[in-house]
């Protein structure tokens, strides 16, 4: 059976292809003379503008492709239009028909050049043309870029040109669509490069090192960088089309290596392709390990032993190599067939900007050099316009236009950082050979490092992670993370001006807490979204945590503003000068019982150590687990980066239980020890060793301490059970139900009577709807002034009946407060405005403030109080008003300051000096004034009465009037604060300030020893003539009375004179001081600790200080009294050994007694910093 053979498929309507090919085919040809020159014909340009009709009408409105493909197949481009600009472009700008002519084939070039879009709406006639109209605009490309006879870049640029002298204010609309169009077809060459599509090599004429050339040699550049220059000037409109250009230039090329410095390209090409080679050679080692040979023996077949002694089987000859090589054969041979997450076609040519591009050595430095000119003219212009135009949401801004700016902004940033290197370097190379060159300031890129940019760029990222736009948001995290680059770079600058516009910005970004969550919600939500995002939200993570961590190390009192959530259940009524009709809508809606979250913006103080135990989560591990599982594909900047998190989770943050996995660990394992791991010749391997070493050494450590992590190890690790294995047992939280509410406090200056007081609470309370609770406290206030009054009444009768004496009056019994129901006890507990209210009427917490706790009425309340205080809550419970002199009375209650509560709470260490820890801030008084003397207070009583009676004599009818007195008053008020805040303590330091004074202590030292001097040679004569007086009178005494005799003085002139012996340690007295130290140098042979200076110890209990059962002798003991003890101790009877012993047990309590009286004298300086 014969079959017929497969007839053509039409993918264009026939009658369609003809009319196209006629008016293709009268558009002109090549001459029939022997140079072959292209002729146009008669009517060429009604031609051509029958073909862009055809393209517009039929194309473009019935969504189809048809046309073009037909002039695709019949090569109108490179076989009419090219041919016929060459023709005309040295023509006379006079000559209209020409110019006419030339701008009817730009006009057919754009939209044939126009890049074919993927998209979601395609249809069949899309998929059937696109791929070849692809290839056909590659096809124009080459032609139109390499066209040897004339420069079509540079002729399309002449018939803009005239259009672009026009001043903007005379520009008609053709004018400015000339230029839009001319822009337009420079867009479409720059981004006609598909990555499908094959290249012949190098010097094909449609990669990007061939458009940079030719937008280089036929003054494309000089073009864009005047129209950049411009902008916001000059032109309007173009902004949109100059970023796609930029865009298209820049994108995927390495800034790193499109500035490295001429001289050391040989060096990096020979390492790059030492790099190749040693990596080719590990391969092949690899490869070798397994690789057949000539000689193996196939069908090997062994039985693994495995730990439940099961027996797998494993073939191949390499698993005779060991147990490892088997298991790992094995685990190669497992297949999981893991569910494919559909995801959207996007086209790689125009949103793709991650794909790595390489230039040629010509085109790198063409296209630095038109960096730098722009970076130095056009940047500032141009994106300070686009901002503004995509804020404003203008009619020529695409959905791509802030993907386009924010990736374009990094580009730059990052291009002008590594300029700056390049021309230190340079400088560095030629020292001394040229002249120093003042550094350059940052002002170039200055129209992005604004706060106007900074709020754009966190709103774009927001959009983006609302929408999931994954592509946009890796462009906006490049932008904040070269930003933040560049700010670290200007905080080093040598430039005074920009160290300030560093701190100040640095300030801006770190103030707002939602910059951090984002940073954070960014690391923490990472899954597949693709590996160029994963580096990017590292790359910011890591960038963002080291320079907050620098720079709240340089503002240790740093603040940040923190939002909030502030929940109430209604909102507050319409404003009473609305319509009727709008106040009743808006009532309806604001009357609804839903809680509408507000945010607050608080400031508080910022702790680093506590936001970065933030990020030592295991979603964060996660993320940088899925960065370190290319390591193999990594850079040594990206391997590092993953390095000091690891570090900063199991090292800074003693977070090492999140790495303890069995994923996290073999993954560590196979790094180091293979196989396929990192490689050992690379600079960054020593220091993942040595992590990796420690890391081991812990999780070993942790398995000897917390035996159950085995089982965790197979699982990620959440809070609590991160604590529990950090601490061994589980963390201890308190709910929030179990505080009570914050205490408020009406703003000073809002009210001064009760009456006011309790109108603002109540007003307040029945604004937020709470006339229940004030109807229960006017019902509880009511009963208990009734039962109050009939006790006062009681006992009033009881005390005038009574016969006998009047004792003291008794106190009336509390009365206890009862809540009506459930929800007015939990009302007691968490309502502030009404605990307020219950205070200010004088009802007391009873014990601990939790909830239920029991509130009472004093006894202290009378019932004339209590009368008055429901009085008052009755009258404006019955009387609401809606404001309080125009202000909402709920802005006049604030939160209750804790300064008072915090003061109390230390006043038993309020003298002690802890140190100062306000920088240099005042302080205000610091001590209380010094107590008065009592001559002196005298003194100024007289005078001042002296003075007020006689201004009352003098003065006349009409006296100051309130303001004078007023400001007197604060004049007193501040000279009083004044002169407490010079006060010294003269109460308190006193004492220790004497003893810290070196050149006093020598003087008072002095002069004390010659006191004690003279002194002791008086006490000397006296005693040699006494004592042998004494002697011969009591020379009958036995020894034991006379012991008893000696021991009973001692006793009483320590009971007697105990009083009157205080001393006091004052120098303005130093009579008094020489008498006690005359009677110490009398009871102790050595000197005492102040005259030694040595600070007393608990060496003092070795003198029996708590064993001794008489108090401490005293100081001031008169010398006669000393004497007759030491008579005592002559007249006894016992040989020379025993009265030495008596000798030596009368030192023992002077002794005790002069080291105790020591301690209690310096009762201030005890705790001095000197001990």
């Amino acid at each position: 059976m014969e079959t017929d053979p497969p007839q053509p498929v039409e993918v264009v309507d026939p009658e369609v292809r003809a009319y196209v090919y006629s008016l293709v085919t009268a558009l002109g040809g090549t001459a029939g003379d022997e140079f072959g020159r292209y002729v146009p014909g008669d009517d060429a340009l009604g031609c051509l503008s029958d073909l862009r009709k055809w393209l517009r009408f039929y194309d473009h409105k019935l969504n189809r492709l048809d046309v073009a493909r037909c002039l695709a197949e019949r090569q109108l481009v490179n076989g009419d239009l090219v041919p016929i600009m060459c023709l005309y472009a040295d023509a006379d700008p006079s000559d209209k028909h020409k110019a006419r002519i030339m701008l009817a084939c730009l006009e057919l070039l754009v939209p044939l050049t126009w890049p074919v879009e993927i998209h979601s709406q395609m249809t069949v006639n899309h998929h059937r043309h696109t791929p070849y109209l692809q290839f056909a605009q590659v096809e124009y490309k080459r032609g139109i870029l390499g066209c040897t006879d004339t420069p079509i870049l540079r002729a399309i640029i002449r018939v803009g040109l005239p259009s672009m002298a026009v001043p903007r204010s005379e520009r008609s609309s053709k004018d400015e669509g000339i230029i839009r169009i001319m822009l337009y077809f420079f867009r479409n060459i720059a981004i006609t490069t598909p990555p499908n599509v094959p290249a012949d090599g190098d010097d094909d004429k449609a990669t990007r090192s061939a458009t940079i050339n030719a937008f280089q040699e036929q003054d494309v550049f000089a073009l864009l960088l005047t129209m950049c220059s411009t902008m916001g000037e000059d032109f309007i409109y173009e902004d949109v089309i100059l970023l796609e250009i930029l865009f298209h230039l820049v994108k995927g090329v390495d800034v790193k290596q499109l500035f490295k410095h001429s001289t050391r390209d040989g060096t990096a090409k020979t390492n790059e392709l030492q790099d190749l080679l040693q990596k080719e050679s590990q391969l092949d080692r690899e490869y070798a390990k397994t690789a057949p040979t000539r000689h193996g023996r196939f069908g090997t077949m062994i039985w693994v032993k495995r730990d439940d002694e099961k027996l797998s089987t494993v073939s191949g000859q390499d698993v005779m190599k060991g147990e490892r090589a088997a298991f790992l054969k094995m685990d190669q041979s497992k297949k999981w067939n893991k569910p494919r997450i559909k995801r959207e076609v996007v086209d790689p040519s125009s949103n793709n900007f991650n794909l790595k591009v390489t230039l040629t050595q010509s085109a790198a430095k063409h296209l630095r050099t038109f960096v730098e000119e722009f970076l130095d003219s056009g940047f500032n212009p141009l994106f300070t316009h686009l901002r503004k135009a995509i804020q404003r949401e203008a009619e020529r801004v695409t959905d791509s236009t802030s993907r386009h700016f924010w990736y374009v902004i990094s580009w730059c940033l990052e291009a002008e950082r590594a300029r700056r290197e390049h021309q230190k370097e340079a400088r560095r190379r030629s020292k001394g050979t040229s002249r120093e060159i003042e550094p350059d300031s940052f002002s170039l890129v200055a129209g992005v490092l604004n706060q106007e940019t900074f709020v754009a760029l966190n709103s774009y990222m927001q959009h983006s992670m609302d929408y999931k736009d994954w592509q946009d948001l890796t462009a906006g995290m490049k932008c904040f993370t070269q930003i933040l680059l560049t700010v670290q770079e200007m905080a080093v600058s040598p430039l005074d001006e920009d160290q300030e516009i560093a701190e100040n910005i640095q300030s801006r970004i770190f103030y707002e807490e939602t910059t951090h969550e984002k940073v954070l919600f960014i690391l923490r939500n990472y899954k597949d979204q693709g590996f160029w995002y994963l580096d990017a939200c590292t790359e910011l993570a890591h960038v963002f945590l080291r320079m907050l961590e620098q720079y709240s190390k340089q503002n240790v009192d740093m603040q940040i503003r923190s939002r909030r959530r502030a929940r109430r259940k209604k909102t507050r009524k319409a404003d009473s000068n609305q319509d009727d009709g709008d106040e009743d809508g808006a009532n309806d809606s604001e009357n609804e019982d839903i809680a509408a979250a507000n945010r607050t913006a608080v400031e508080r103080s910022f702790d680093f150590k506590r936001f970065s135990a933030r990020f030592c989560t295991q979603k964060s591990v996660d993320t940088f687990i899925a960065l370190t599982n290319y390591y193999r594909e990594l850079d040594s900047e990206q391997l590092k980066r993953a390095h000091r998190f690891f570090y900063r989770v199991a090292f800074k943050q003693e977070m090492s239980v999140l790495l303890f996995r069995v994923d996290i660990i073999s993954l560590f394992f196979k790094m180091i020890k293979g196989p396929e791991g990192l490689d050992p010749s690379k600079a960054i391997f020593k220091e993942w060793e040595e992590l990796i070493r420690q890391i081991f050494k812990k999780l070993v450590r942790k398995l000897q301490q917390r035996p159950e992590l085995i089982v965790e190890m197979l699982f990620s690790k959440i809070n609590a059970t991160v604590f529990y294995l950090e601490y061994g047992y589980e963390k201890q939280t308190l709910s929030s139900e179990s505080r009570p509410a914050a205490e408020l406090e009406i703003k000073p200056g809002s009210a001064s009577t009760l009456d006011e007081k309790i109108h603002i609470v109540v007003t307040a309370l029945l604004r937020a709807g709470k006339q229940e609770l004030v109807k229960w406290l006017c019902q509880v206030l009511d009963s208990a002034a009734s039962e109050r009054l009939s006790w006062e009444m009681e006992a009033e009768a009881r005390a005038a009946s009574s016969t006998e004496e009047r004792t003291e009056r008794s106190l009336a019994p509390s009365i206890a407060v009862v809540a009506a129901d459930d929800a007015c006890r939990t009302a007691m507990f968490r309502n502030a405005q009404l605990r307020l209210l219950m205070k200010i009427s004088g009802l007391e917490c009873l014990g601990e403030d939790v909830h239920g706790a029991s509130w009472i009425i004093s006894s202290s309340v009378p019932s004339s109080t209590l009368r008055e205080t429901h009085d008052l809550i009755k009258k404006h419970c019955d009387n609401p008003a809606e404001d309080i002199d125009g202000v909402d009375p709920r802005d006049l209650l604030r939160r209750k300051r804790t300064t008072d509560s915090e003061t109390s709470r230390h006043e038993g260490t309020e003298h002690v000096d802890f140190g100062s820890g306000s920088e240099g801030e005042e302080d205000g008084i610091l001590f209380p004034p010094n107590l008065p003397e009592r001559l002196k207070a005298l003194r100024a009583l007289k005078q001042k009465r002296r003075k007020r009676r006689k201004d009352g004599d003098e003065d006349d009818d009409d006296g100051p009037d309130e303001e004078l007195l007023e400001a007197r008053r604060r004049a007193r008020e501040r000279n009083a604060l004044a002169r407490q805040r010079k006060i010294k303590s003269d109460l308190y330091v006193h004492a220790s300030d004497d003893e810290s004074d070196a050149d006093a202590d020598v003087e008072f030292f002095a002069q004390e020893e010659t006191r004690r001097q003279a002194q002791a040679r008086r006490v000397h004569e006296a005693l040699q003539t006494d004592a042998l007086e004494e002697i011969a009178s009591n020379k009958q005494q036995n020894v034991g009375a006379g012991r008893k005799r000696k021991a009973k003085p001692i006793l009483d002139s320590d009971d007697e004179e105990s009083e009157d012996s205080q001393p006091k340690r004052q120098r303005g007295n130093p009579a008094i001081e020489s008498d006690s130290d005359d009677a110490l140098m009398v009871g102790l042979e050595s000197t005492s600790p102040r005259h030694s200076q040595t600070p007393p110890t608990s060496a003092d209990n070795d003198f029996g200080l708590d064993k001794s059962p008489s108090p401490a002798f005293p100081f001031s003991v008169g010398v006669d009294k000393m004497m007759a003890k030491l008579q005592d101790l002559t007249s006894s009877n016992k040989g020379e050994r025993q009265g030495d012993d008596d000798h030596d047990d009368s030192d023992d309590g002077p002794a005790t007694g002069t080291t105790r009286r020591r301690r209690a004298m310096a009762g201030f300086v005890i705790d001095s910093d000197s001990e």
